[in-house]
């Protein structure tokens, strides 16, 4: 399996400036509404402590106070106004970029080469399109608007501290600092603990999903108390790493609601020294204390947020990771001239390892029939993968027309050469969606031909017909069923050449005769490479390649090879009887 990568701290930050820049009319809207909502939140203390010394000099008439108090209401419904408004702009803002992730998410999943997907680890990959992005997207849509709110809030609660008095503004500032201390002890250690935490938490989705998927195998050979041993190693390591997320926080909280108070007090104290002394008035002091208490609202709601953020950071890393990953690039140039497949001097090894395959030279003629035979190990399926563009050769060159075979955009390759193996997946969606795959733009007339060429006709009995459920609650599919869904979505893909992997080897005698014609129907004035397991597909073919070893070592008609005397006459030999 290859590890998904995590971005670094300066990927995630121009990938949130760039967010940022695609919605930036939203972004300076809602900067604003907060503005404006901290500015009317700062009238209120204001015009209370206008009050209080209105009422201690005792010359201000009972009118003037009316005044004062109905513009703390007023300002105080104008900071509601624009707070919603801001928060309703910061809403739109967060769904949009959501959206814009989820949709750059899946496209940079369906840009990978399909050698690349099969080699990293499902659960990881699966953890990181719902759980990552789902956290991305909470954050961006709640998170991000009240952290702004409470942010412009805090910063003007201060400026107006130091505008009543710089000293008590000094002091209250000071007060502060253990929230900054803490603060920064927690952000030390915060990104590192989320990024093991949410490795550990797709490590524990891989295992599962690995245990439900080979359930059968696990009961056949007996290997349920080693799954319960990895499983509850992953689950352990899961309670690890979340239990050091929660000390992290059972530290910050504390220290902050403890020095929520210490501005306060000491403002208070020293107010009122500077009050006897002539220095400053009760309301300016008054005024000082409130805005100081005021000042617990927004800090409260960005410490309590910063947890999400943190966490959000260490997802947003994990979905950006993908970027670090190849992805397919359309080969520069024209299209394919031509059908003609050719390999040469061909070497490949999975993952660094010893060569699978060593300087192989083939070519396949447009509208022949070649299988593909060997030894178990041989590089049969390695061959057919690189022929079908799934992986790219370490040196040499797979080429159809020219143009490397695994350079072609997907859309191209898939009327190029389609493989076809004993693996078919079929969708949890209406049958109309699993074989537009191959043809988004096929006609429901199209869909129902390619059908019928592979023999499915139950389809059109069915009572939704091509809009009927698979999977889940709904229709469940046999082997054949899917296996004919399969061929016909290459029907619609219409490749010149399909790469046959035994596609019918696990189907029961019965259902393999039936999947059989209908191979034979897609088939038809087709290029076919069969990689041949039993000889009988050799036999059958117009060319036979005889692999050993990861090199082609003969090359000829079966009845060419059979009088050769050489490896294909051993192995016939040997199946025959």
């Amino acid at each position: 399996m290859t590890a998904l990568p995590v971005a670094g701290r300066d990927r995630v930050r121009r990938a949130a400036a760039g967010l940022i820049r695609a919605d930036a009319r939203a972004v300076t809207l809602m900067v604003t509404l907060n503005g404006l909502a901290a500015v009317a939140g700062l009238a209120g203390p204001w015009l209370l402590g206008r009050v209080i010394d209105t009422v201690a000099a005792g010359t201000g008439s009972v009118a003037a106070v009316d005044h004062l108090a109905l513009g703390i209401l007023l300002c105080t419904l104008g900071q509601i106004l624009l707070s919603r408004s801001a928060l309703v702009a910061g809403h739109r803002f967060g769904e949009r970029t959501a959206a814009r992730i989820r949709e750059r998410f899946l496209d940079r999943v369906l840009a990978l080469p399909a050698a690349v997907v099969e080699r990293v680890p499902a659960g990881d990959l699966a953890a990181r399109g719902t759980a990552d992005v789902g956290a991305v997207a909470f954050t961006l849509r709640d998170a991000v608007p009240e952290v702004l709110i409470a942010a412009a809030q805090a910063i003007f609660v201060l400026v107006a501290v130091f505008l009543l008095d710089p000293l008590l503004g000094a002091v209250g500032v000071a007060g502060l600092s253990g929230i900054a201390v803490a603060t920064r002890w927690y952000l030390r250690r915060a990104r590192s603990a989320y990024l093991d935490e949410g490795a550990a938490g797709s490590v524990l989705a891989d295992e599962l999903a690995s245990t439900i998927a080979g359930a059968r195998t696990v009961e056949a050979f007996g290997l349920q108390q080693r799954r319960l041993t990895a499983g509850r190693a992953a689950v352990g390591r899961a309670r690890r790493t979340r239990v050091r997320t929660l000390f992290l926080r059972s530290v910050l909280f504390p220290v902050v609601d403890l020095s929520y108070v210490v501005p306060v007090v000491a403002v208070l104290l020293l107010g009122g020294a500077l009050y006897v002394d002539g220095r400053i008035t009760l309301g300016a002091v008054a005024a000082a204390a409130l805005y100081l208490r005021q000042l617990a609202v927004p800090l409260d709601a960005i410490l309590i947020w910063l947890e999400q953020l943190q966490s959000t950071g260490a997802s947003f890393a994990r979905v950006e990771g993908l970027a670090g990953l190849p992805a397919v690039v359309p080969a520069a140039g024209t299209a394919p001239a031509g059908d003609r497949i050719e390999v040469r001097g061909v070497r490949y090894a999975y993952d660094g390892g010893r060569d699978v395959l060593r300087d192989v030279d083939l070519t396949v003629r447009p509208g022949e029939r070649l299988a593909v035979v060997g030894p178990s190990g041989a590089g049969k399926s390695t061959l057919g993968r690189l022929l079908a563009g799934v992986d790219r050769p370490g040196a040499g060159t797979v080429t159809v027309g020219g143009v490397p075979i695994a350079d072609l955009p997907p859309d191209l390759l898939r009327r190029q050469v389609v493989l076809v193996t004993q693996e078919q997946h079929v969708f949890r969606d209406a049958i109309r969606d699993n074989l537009t795959i191959a043809a988004p733009d096929a006609t429901d007339e199209e869909l129902m031909a390619a059908l019928a060429l592979v023999g499915a006709d139950w389809v059109a009995e069915l009572p939704y017909g091509l809009g009927t459920r698979l999977g889940g609650g709904d229709l469940a599919l046999d082997g054949a069923r899917a296996q004919q869904l399969a061929l016909a979505r290459v029907v619609l893909a219409d490749p010149h050449t399909v790469v046959l992997d035994e596609a019918t080897a696990l189907l029961d005698p019965a259902t393999a005769r039936d999947a059989e014609r209908a191979l034979a129907a897609v088939l038809h004035d087709r290029t076919v490479i069969a990689i041949a397991h039993r000889l009988q597909t050799a036999h059958d073919a117009d060319r036979v390649a005889v692999m050993e070893a990861g090199r082609l070592v003969e090359l000829g008609t079966h009845d060419e090879l059979v009088a050769a005397g050489a490896t294909y006459a051993a192995l016939w030999r040997t199946w025959h009887g």
